[in-house]
């Protein structure tokens, strides 16, 4: 990022002001099957709040989309009231009021795994996060999926906190791994050594997973073998900060509320597929099967947070698994919530940082997937038209000057950087000692 931005960011008056306006608003979950109570995010127990509120909606736990209501001291039944009637006002309640648990829109595939149970390995990779890394744990193993190990991947850690912390408070339930040498990716590939479960489902340590969340994903792989890789609904845990309200209002991590499915084999309409990577997807909510991501190597250590190419390793994970003839599916009944950035420079840093990620990723499939090359290079001055013009789309819509279009043109930026970026991580691989 150059500091331009950040001084921009800093100095704006109209954001500043904005800023200083802003209200906190309160994330909760609300069934309509049961519309007397609402809960926090990551099934942490019943709330009653005040003021303003963003409710994920579910019938029969199936998350239908998200309203908003304002609740005020003594009168959470009036809030409750509000939401539903929000919910039935602007989400398509109508045609999912007679479903049942069991006929669940958005089921895949055809059942040809072999019955038994699928072991599941949860993966967290942590970087001096301790606090927020408990709190992903407690809403992991709350689960209660009974066939799960739980793997923390210490990332070139600074102390020895998070070795404490689970060799103290969770001993026997989650096996610590340490990782001296940076990057996500290559926490991430040091569980997948280690893991012994078929299934590889990845969390970020500053996410809380919803107590269905494991059970989820193994419904999807259990419903069809060609699936490689499945991807869930990111939403926010908390909108406590203009910053993150930011990032929710930009649609970093939203993918929507339909499942969806992808393959070489029933390709969609969508002319730069299968390069669009973003779309599939995002890394604080993936899972694969343990074979297949082995098959192809793993995820790239050249890119990735903590890698001079800032990203990535998820998205080209995501490519190689449809390059190799799978299937990816979106299941937003999968949820996990994410606690978004909290200050500007951060959430900036993040935008670019998302851009960069997406141009490694490019460079990196070429190198991969060589055979892939071609239709890359094809699709490769479209793709840049439809960033290009993605980044004025959300200008036009948001107001010139906002922080939406702020994010959106650093979003560009690091997109044009990407590709050195990753050029960059290769040149000092090749130049540092491998620290093992």
């Amino acid at each position: 990022m150059n500091g331009s931005d950040r001084r921009t960011a800093a100095a704006c008056p109209r954001s500043a002001a904005r800023d200083s306006l802003y209200t906190p608003v309160r994330v909760v979950d609300l069934d309509l099957d049961d519309p007397s109570g609402l809960h926090s995010p990551g099934g942490l127990g019943a709330v009653d709040p005040v003021g303003r509120v963003l409710a994920l909606v579910r019938l029969h736990g199936h998350p239908l989309g998200l309203v908003t209501a304002t609740g005020t001291a003594g009168d959470s039944a009036a809030l409750r009231r509000a939401l539903v009637d929000a919910a039935h006002r602007e989400l398509p309640v109508p045609a999912l009021s007679t479903a049942t648990p069991a006929a669940r829109p958005g089921r895949v595939g055809r059942a040809r795994v072999p019955a038994g149970p699928i072991t599941v390995s949860v993966v967290v990779a942590t970087h001096n996060r301790e606090d927020m890394l408990r709190q992903c744990l407690d809403s992991v193993l709350r689960n209660g999926y009974p066939h799960v190990e739980v793997i923390v991947v210490d990332s070139a850690p600074s102390s020895d906190a998070a070795e404490r912390l689970i060799r103290d408070g969770y001993a026997g339930r989650v096996r610590y791994l340490r990782e001296p040498v940076a990057g996500v990716a290559r926490a991430h590939n040091r569980a997948l050594a280690a893991a012994r479960g078929e299934v590889i489902a990845i969390a970020d340590d500053d996410t809380l997973v919803d107590p269905r969340w494991i059970s989820t994903l193994v419904e999807v792989f259990r419903s069809d073998d060609r699936v490689g890789c499945v991807t869930g609904l990111i939403l926010p845990a908390e909108l406590e900060t203009p910053a993150q309200a930011a990032l929710h209002e930009h649609g970093s991590f939203d993918k929507g509320f339909a499942t969806r499915s992808w393959s070489l084999r029933r390709p969609p309409a969508d002319r730069l597929f299968p390069f669009t990577a973003g779309k599939f997807g995002s890394g604080a909510n993936m899972a694969f099967r343990t074979d297949v991501l082995r098959a192809f190597g793993g995820f790239d250590p050249l890119i990735g947070t903590g890698s001079p190419a800032y990203g990535g390793h998820d998205l080209l994970a995501f490519f190689q698994v449809i390059a190799n003839g799978h299937t990816l599916v979106y299941q937003p009944e999968a949820i996990v919530w994410h606690r978004h950035r909290q200050t500007e420079e951060a959430l900036l840093n993040q935008a670019y940082g998302y851009g960069a990620g997406l141009g490694a990723y490019l460079v990196a499939a070429a190198v991969r997937e060589p055979r892939m090359l071609p239709e890359l290079l094809r699709r490769t001055p479209r793709g840049i038209a439809y960033a290009a013009s993605r980044a004025r789309g959300r200008r036009t819509s948001a107001g010139l000057g906002s922080r939406s279009s702020r994010l959106s043109r650093l979003e560009f930026q690091g997109l044009l950087y990407g590709p050195i970026g990753y050029l960059h991580s290769l040149f000092r691989s090749r130049t540092t000692p491998r620290t093992r």
